[in-house]
């Protein structure tokens, strides 16, 4: 547990010495990410990677299978923990998962393969379904390489050509989006965590009575603007905020005029200052940095991929902008992202949508949060983070196929993801509340999961970098460890 006493404001190691000059290779190289996949090993093995070269690696116990740069994994189970010793043998389960094991946004993809190897070993022994019979499961994972387009692609074969029985995505709008496409066209029942909902879902041109075959469990935008600007709100500033939103998926619906944050905090005072999104992997962010610091900006936000953030945010310290408060979204999510960013990133915040001490337990073995933690940090040898969320999806897939009585019949396990009403390693969902835009079921497909504010302080234990949760406005279940703080520049 983190020390709440222990803060960026109180301490003299977690203020920021100047930075020095940070590229995306070289952020890639430092968190292991130079383009190919991590793959977590059986038993307590750990994480691998390979920098600029092909790698293959074989799960023993799991049956996770790498192979090279596009990252192919296949992940059989024999047959589950809710299996009965006397139930009659059903068909083979195919289930489907794309994941950005490579590229940009891979940092996403490594807890993904712990939670694939998880997801194996719960469904070791076969699965139960609503028709008595115990199902052999296979877990298809495919790498979108952080790219929309081949997110799109990969889950099209899984649909078409593996013929799976359900799909399933995660880590942010450019990989859940262009699956959920897919698969809504396709016919193909869907579950999805990790992509702010309105993103997700509006930009797909819903239908009155919303999308048939694809749903989805996580916050919305009006839950980041809430957190962020309580966060601030608690800061004195003169709320001048520049706003850095790539022109991506994420960028777009946050940087949106009418529901993002342009259109939504000047009402509390904020002025936004937004020079137009950037693309990602731009190496000079000069002119911007320079349009920000004349306009006297005292917050910084945006949503970076990984390996912009520590490019852009040494260009701003050596250019001279150093804000109070930088809460910046997506690219804070990692330690490992911290870690090669390295002392400046003391005292940077960001969004929070799990943690080990969220009270929360998974639907499959009824691990804690802190339990489920532990377990990814010993089998790794790396320190927890966000994405661990992921392992939900599989939780919902489960209990649905539960409750379907006709496994062949899509149809059926459709109806039974639209009647889903559980508590998950993430937060409950229930889908069958009542649909208002002003509740924690807003529109058909989609539940909101909880989200808090956070802040990366020194750590004091075995992790150089400790996030603590500082704000519960839009998430009073979880508790808060810590007050925000401004950055110390000393």
């Amino acid at each position: 547990m983190p020390n709440s006493k222990q803060t960026p404001g109180e301490m003299g190691e977690n203020s920021v010495p100047n930075a020095k000059a940070l590229s995306r290779r070289e952020f890639l190289r430092i968190a292991g990410l130079s383009g190919a996949a991590i793959a977590v090993t059986g038993g307590l093995g750990g994480v691998l990677s390979a920098c600029g070269g092909s790698e293959t690696t074989t799960t023993s116990a799991a049956a996770v299978t790498t192979t090279g740069a596009a990252a192919t994994t296949t992940t059989s189970a024999a047959t589950s923990t809710s299996a009965s010793a006397g139930a009659e043998t059903g068909r083979e389960i195919k289930v489907g998962f794309v994941s950005p094991l490579t590229g940009p946004i891979a940092l996403f993809g490594v807890p993904d393969q712990y939670c694939a190897t998880r997801w194996t070993e719960a469904v070791k022994d076969g699965l139960v379904c609503g028709d008595g019979k115990n199902h052999p499961v296979t877990i298809l994972v495919r790498d979108s390489q952080s790219d929309s387009n081949r997110a799109a692609q990969v889950g099209g074969d899984l649909i078409t050509n593996d013929k799976v029985d359900v799909i399933m995505a995660a880590s942010t709008n450019d990989t859940v989006t262009p699956v959920a496409g897919q698969a809504e066209a396709m016919g193909c029942p869907m579950f999805s965590n990790d992509a702010p909902w309105q993103a997700y879902y509006l930009s797909r041109n819903p239908p009155a009575e919303g999308f048939k075959w694809t749903w989805h469990a996580f916050w919305g935008l009006e839950d980041i603007e809430g957190t962020f600007t309580s966060m601030w709100e608690s800061m004195q500033t003169n709320k001048l905020v520049a706003g850095m939103w790539p022109n991506d998926a994420d960028g777009n619906a946050w940087a949106d005029p009418k529901i993002g944050f342009p259109g939504v905090v000047p009402a509390l005072g904020y002025k936004v200052v937004y020079a137009g999104g950037y693309q990602n992997g731009t190496e000079d962010y000069t002119s911007i940095i320079t349009d920000i610091k004349k306009a006297g900006c005292e917050i910084l936000t945006g949503v970076p991929i990984p390996p912009d953030f520590p490019v852009m945010w040494s260009q701003m310290l050596q250019q001279g902008f150093k804000p109070p408060v930088a809460t910046v979204g997506r690219a804070l999510l990692f330690p490992l992202g911290l870690e090669a960013i390295g002392p400046s990133g003391y005292g940077l915040s960001t969004e929070v949508w799990w943690t080990p001490r969220h009270p929360f337990k998974s639907s499959l073995t009824g691990e804690t949060c802190q339990q489920f933690a532990d377990d990814f940090e010993a089998r790794t040898g790396l320190q927890w983070t966000q994405p661990l969320l992921h392992y939900g999806v599989f939780e919902v897939v489960v209990d649905s196929l539960k409750r379907t009585t006709n496994v062949d019949d899509k149809e059926e396990i459709v109806k039974a993801i639209s009647s889903t009403k559980m508590e998950t390693i993430g937060g409950p969902i229930d889908f069958t509340s009542p649909v208002d835009p002003n509740s924690l079921h807003p529109v058909p497909n989609v539940y909101r999961t909880p989200l808090v504010g956070g802040q990366w302080i020194k750590g004091t234990g075995k992790w150089p970098f400790e996030l603590v949760v500082v704000d519960n406005k839009m998430g009073p279940a979880i508790a808060t460890d810590a007050k925000l703080q401004p950055i110390n520049y000393t």
